[in-house]
């Protein structure tokens, strides 16, 4: 009886075993997971950025208004040095989160390092809070589709 017990459990270990195994992807493109440096699962590692209302609010509209012009070129900057893969504003909301970006780097150091270029964080009009988030590698692949689909640009 214990031999057909034991048995019994390692066949259900086994199944279990097999459910959980891997699949390969047949539509797998190894050239590409290579230039998007995608892990075995097509993923990579980020820094989320969360842009928030900042501590100066005593800016003139004027100045204002010329740190928001060079945020947004430096975000254009950033998108052409493949540092810069998502950006865009969070709606209304109680948190005084303004938007978000999400940085191509794994790195914390090198993201404060990417942040110090933006004239509007440097200000303190935006603060930031930052966190490493694990994505689709895949994400950099929109920018292309992304200049194509709106009438006017920022």
């Amino acid at each position: 009886m214990k031999k057909i017990t034991l048995l019994i459990f390692l066949f259900c270990v086994s199944l279990i075993v097999n459910a959980q195994a891997q699949k390969p992807n047949p539509d797998y493109d190894a050239a590409l997971a290579k230039q998007y440096e995608a892990d075995d699962y097509g993923m990579k590692m980020y820094v989320l950025v969360i842009l928030k209302t900042g501590s100066n609010t005593t800016e003139t509209k004027a100045k204002t208004d010329s740190l928001f012009a060079g945020h947004m070129a430096n975000m254009g900057r950033l998108v052409k040095i493949n540092k810069l893969i998502v950006a865009g504003p969070m709606g209304k909301n109680d948190k005084n989160y303004r938007g978000i970006f999400i940085l191509n780097t794994k790195s914390l150091d090198e993201a404060k390092e990417l942040l110090k270029t933006d004239p509007a964080v440097n200000a303190k009009v935006l603060d930031v809070e930052m966190f490493n988030w694990y994505g689709s590698a895949a994400l950099a692949a929109y920018l292309t589709a992304s200049e194509k689909v709106g009438k006017f640009k920022f």
